[in-house]
């Protein structure tokens, strides 16, 4: 674990968050959100798929297909993409910059771990823009991870910014968490902790959280608009798969043993080995 005196290194964890993918129905308005809201850029394009990122490190897949049904936030698939700033004044100038365009926010919180700020693209595609606090303020007096959703102290982030613009999403940032929409969390705990391992950190009303290396959650699974929920129906906009960047390879191997074990079928491509949870969302693991 990181020093608790210190942030957390994200890069130093043993699985964290790389590409998240999109299916969209309109390839040109939500790629052009995504760029205007967080000064993401084009990383590649083809007339079906545009990887937004920064810099060339790619962070936001987005794949075309005009005959989606419109994403139904019942099912389980996304809550949100959370893009991690590296800094407090890097969110502070974000912050701004929403507000100099005109960007509507749907909310704002301080989850103590974090302060956090949450809107939708245009398809209804969560989105969250947060920074860590450093680690050791996470921490309750027994050492474990504490959470809690509180009202954000806006004017003060505000204050953070100091003279500078926002001049696009940091080379330093990056996907921090994936906040996913299950039909139950005793069988998202089955799936996230039992067979990827990751590690069960806050007892949360209705959500699991799940961290590698000590993190509050490089994945998260709750219930508040899809308890009950089935598989997701193919052909529906919305969250396509989860890249998830995994340090040691012998853990993907490990994992597959798991899943294998657990009845969960491993599918090995070029893109790196690929499960499924229980409600269809693709998680693909590389090293």
């Amino acid at each position: 674990m990181t020093d608790a005196n210190e942030f957390f290194d994200m890069r130093a964890a043993p699985m964290r968050i790389g590409t998240v993918r999109l299916k969209v129905r309109d390839l040109d308005a939500v790629s052009s959100y995504y760029k205007a809201l967080l000064g993401l850029n084009e990383v590649s394009r083809n007339d079906r798929e545009v990887v937004l990122g920064s810099g060339k490190t790619p962070l936001l897949g987005l794949e075309s297909d005009r005959n989606l049904a419109a994403n139904d936030r019942r099912q389980a698939g996304l809550f949100h993409t959370a893009f991690l700033m590296p800094t407090r004044g890097d969110l502070a100038r974000w912050l701004r910059h929403v507000a100099d365009e005109g960007i509507r926010l749907q909310g704002a919180s301080d989850h103590i771990v974090s302060e956090a700020l949450y809107l939708a693209d245009p398809e209804g595609n969560g989105i969250e823009v947060y920074v860590d606090r450093p680690v050791a303020q996470w921490l309750d007096a027994g050492g474990n991870i504490q959470m809690s959703t509180d009202p954000l102290d806006v004017q003060d982030l505000l204050g953070a910014a100091g003279d500078r613009t926002y001049l696009g999403f940091p080379e330093q940032g990056s996907i921090g968490h994936v906040h996913l929409q299950v039909g139950d969390t005793r069988a998202a705990d089955r799936f996230y902790s039992d067979v990827l391992g990751l590690v069960s950190t806050v007892d949360y009303p209705g959500a699991s959280f799940y961290g590698s290396g000590g993190y509050h959650h490089q994945l998260a699974g709750n219930v508040w608009n899809s308890r009950g929920a089935s598989r997701r129906p193919a052909g529906m906009a919305g969250l396509d798969g989860v890249e998830i960047i995994v340090k040691d390879p012998a853990e993907i191997g490990r994992i597959v043993a798991k899943a294998e074990a657990a009845g969960i079928e491993a599918v090995k491509s070029d893109a790196g080995t690929t499960l499924r949870d229980p409600w269809g969302t693709a998680l693909t693991l590389k090293n």
